[in-house]
C-alpha cells in the first residue's frame, strides 16, 4: 500500500506535479506505455490478456483541496483563497505548509477573547483568516513565499483506533493507492490507469483524459462523505466506515447505470466483499465528466469512505480500503463476463 506516501506530498488542484512525479516512478515498470497530456493528467497503458478490443479506464485523481496565496499585507500576513471546496471552520489554528520550500505557517484569526457577541455566533469566514509565517514585515515575508504560492495542511498520515488512518488528501489519494497496486496484476481487457488533476475544481482533467482515451467502460475511484457521527440524523448518513466498499448510484453530477451499479454490488457480495450503496445524492466526482465523454461512456464509481473529507484530518478504514481494491480487482478480471456489457454497447 502507498498511501501513507501518497497523502503526505503536496498536490492542491492545479499544482499536482510530486504526485505525478511519485506515480510515474513507480508505474513504469508495470505497463506498456505512459502519457502525460497537455493538462497534467497521467495516462498509463497495460494490454490486455483477452484479446479484446475493448478499453476500461480506471480513473482516480491526484490533485486535493487546499489554498493559494492571494496578497502579502505590509505586517507580513498572508491572506488566501481556497482551492476547491474548504469549510472555512476546520481551518482555524492549522499548521500548513507554503510553496516549494515547504515553508511552515499557522492559520489565524482573531482571538475568542476579542470576538464580539454577535461575532462569536457566526462561523469564521475565509477573508477574516490569515497565515502567519513569523514574519515582521512584508519584504521579510517576501523572502519566504510569493503570491500564487499553494498551501497544503500540515498532517501526518497515522494509524489509530480499530484499523483506522488520519491524514490529509485522502480524498483521493486512496484511489491512487489503489491503482498502484492493481496496475501490478494481469488485467483481461486494455485497461487505462488514468491519474487525472483539477477535479476538486470542477472535474477538469478527467474530461480531457477521457475524450483522449474513448474508453469502453470507465470505473472511478474515490474517496466519499462518511457522517455516521453521534447525534447524526439517519438520513443524512452517506455512508458507514467500516461499512465496505461504497458505490454510487447518483449525486450531484452523475446518474450512474443503475444496471451497471447492481451488478458491481452483487459481485461484490457473491465474493464476500463488504459492500454498501452510497445513500446521498450530494456531491461527485470524476464520473461526471467522463460518462458524458467520447459519445458516452458507460461509468460506475466505486468509493472508500472518509469521515471529515475536505479537512486537515480525514478518517478512513483501512478494511474500507481493502474492499475497494478488492472490489475493483475482481471487475477488471470478470467485467467481459458482465451481461450489461454485451448489452450496453
Amino acid at each position: 500500500m502507498y498511501l501513507s506516501e501518497l497523502t503526505e506530498l503536496p498536490g492542491v488542484s492545479g499544482n499536482e506535479n510530486a504526485v505525478r512525479a511519485y506515480i510515474k516512478e513507480r508505474i513504469a515498470p508495470f505497463c506498456d506505455n505512459i502519457e502525460v497530456d497537455s493538462m497534467g493528467n497521467l495516462m498509463a497503458y497495460k494490454r490486455g490478456t483477452g484479446n479484446v478490443d475493448k478499453t476500461l479506464m480506471l480513473c482516480a485523481h491526484m490533485d486535493e483541496v487546499g489554498l493559494i496565496i492571494s496578497r502579502i499585507t505590509e505586517d507580513g500576513f498572508l491572506k488566501f483563497k481556497a482551492v476547491g471546496s474548504l469549510d472555512p471552520r476546520v481551518l482555524v489554528s492549522k499548521r500548513v505548509r507554503i510553496g516549494t520550500g515547504g515553508f511552515i505557517g499557522v492559520i489565524g484569526r482573531k482571538a475568542i477573547h476579542l470576538l464580539t457577541p454577535e461575532e462569536r455566533k457566526k462561523a469564521p469566514v475565509m477573508k477574516d483568516l490569515y497565515i502567519d509565517i513569523g514574519a515582521c514585515n512584508q519584504e521579510e515575508a517576501q523572502k519566504r513565499v510569493a503570491v500564487g504560492d499553494y498551501v497544503v495542511f500540515d498532517s501526518a498520515y497515522i494509524p489509530f483506533g480499530d484499523g483506522l488512518v488520519k491524514a490529509k488528501a485522502l480524498d483521493d489519494r486512496v484511489g491512487c493507492s489503489i491503482l498502484l497496486e492493481l496496475i501490478q496484476e494481469p488485467c483481461v481487457w486494455n485497461c487505462c490507469f488514468a491519474f487525472t488533476v483539477q477535479e476538486e475544481t470542477g472535474l477538469r482533467g478527467a474530461r480531457l483524459c477521457a475524450r483522449r482515451v474513448q474508453p469502453t467502460m470507465a470505473l472511478v475511484l474515490e474517496a466519499t462523505t462518511c457522517s455516521d457521527l453521534p447525534q447524526m440524523d439517519r438520513n443524512m448518513v452517506s455512508t458507514y466506515l467500516g461499512g465496505g466498499a461504497a458505490i454510487s448510484l447518483v449525486d450531484g453530477a452523475t446518474s450512474y447505470n443503475r444496471e451497471l451499479a447492481q451488478t458491481l454490488y452483487q459481485l461484490a457480495q457473491s465474493h464476500n466483499i463488504p459492500v454498501q450503496f452510497k445513500q446521498t445524492a450530494t456531491g461527485g466526482n470524476d464520473a461526471g465528466s467522463i460518462h458524458v465523454s467520447a459519445g458516452g461512456v458507460l461509468t460506475a464509481s466505486i468509493s472508500v469512505p472518509a469521515r471529515y473529507i475536505h479537512s486537515p484530518s480525514s478518517v478512513i478504514s483501512l478494511a474500507d480500503y481493502q474492499a475497494v481494491c478488492d472490489l475493483t480487482r475482481l471487475w477488471i478480471q470478470e467485467v467481459h463476463h458482465a451481461k450489461i456489457i454485451t448489452r450496453a454497447l
